[in-house]
């Protein structure tokens, strides 16, 4: 009964947040004279990067890469769905849980850069065309040895996947990635999961299904969540339109809510 209870609370808290993102995205989009989507220089948007003092801040990584890509606003491919996709999961999560956290809670940071250490959440997007520098590499070890956690997300195929293996063997020689299925509790931290079977808001380029692997340290601690052939952050980004279904763009809701809270307690 409880997470039937959780359940239905987000459906009804999902339909009343799409009021009130579309009748502020309105009221941005007025005040700074551009469109929803349309194109902000990266400085002016990172320029006030002072965050609030809560307990959670979503840490958007920026990497280096081997080709541009398409991110919003003029970025590259880990700045895709940046920064409505932190704007609306977050301000979801405040009102779902009792995570001390804001919508503004959510921060750039550089994957060769320290600063990497004080976040227990790291957010990577595209990373098909990750290539990784030897300070990244370090970093990027010595984070999650410290026992932070990483969510991977929107990047599809075969070839895309195989490549992100190749990256990471580089931080980890000795380990790969394994099939999640829905007994781990990652799927039952907060919300429960009912499947795996879940919608992508796309589909992969070769045909292949959205699949979850996980990153295991050598105690058998999952230190990363990979959404292949899947991007939970574009459900994000567009839960205020009526782009994709509410069920699947609820339930990518759901999944982001229970890996602030396992990174927060594992």
């Amino acid at each position: 009964m409880w997470n039937r209870s959780l359940r239905n609370k987000l459906f009804l808290l999902t339909g009343l947040l799409l009021i009130a993102m579309g009748l502020g995205l309105c009221v941005r989009a007025a005040a700074q004279g551009f469109g929803r989507r349309g194109v902000q220089i990266w400085e002016e948007m990172a320029a006030d990067q002072d965050q609030p003092a809560t307990e959670f801040i979503f840490a958007r990584v920026r990497y280096n890469s081997r080709n541009r890509g398409f991110g919003g606003y003029g970025g590259g491919g880990w700045a895709h769905d940046y920064p409505d996709a932190e704007e609306h999961i977050l301000q979801v999560a405040n009102e779902a849980t009792n995570i001390h956290l804001r919508k503004m809670s959510y921060v750039i940071v550089d994957l060769d850069n320290e600063e990497i250490l004080k976040y227990p959440f790291l957010y990577f997007s595209e990373v098909g065309e990750m290539y990784l520098t030897e300070m990244e590499i370090a970093n990027f070890r010595e984070y999650l040895n410290r026992g932070g956690f990483a969510m991977i997300d929107d990047f599809d195929s075969q070839v895309s996947l195989d490549w992100f293996l190749g990256q990471m063997k580089r931080v980890f020689p000795e380990r790969g990635f394994q099939e999640l299925t829905i007994g781990h509790p990652l799927f039952h931290t907060f919300y429960e999961i009912p499947t795996l079977d879940l919608a992508a808001p796309y589909q992969a380029r070769d045909g292949g299904r959205p699949t979850f692997y996980g990153y295991f340290d050598e105690r058998g601690r999952l230190t990363m969540i990979i959404n292949h052939n899947n991007d939970v952050g574009d459900f994000w980004e567009w839960i205020d339109q009526p782009r994709y279904p509410l069920e699947p763009s609820t339930e990518a809701l759901r999944l982001g809510i229970n890996y602030f809270i396992f990174a927060m307690t594992h």
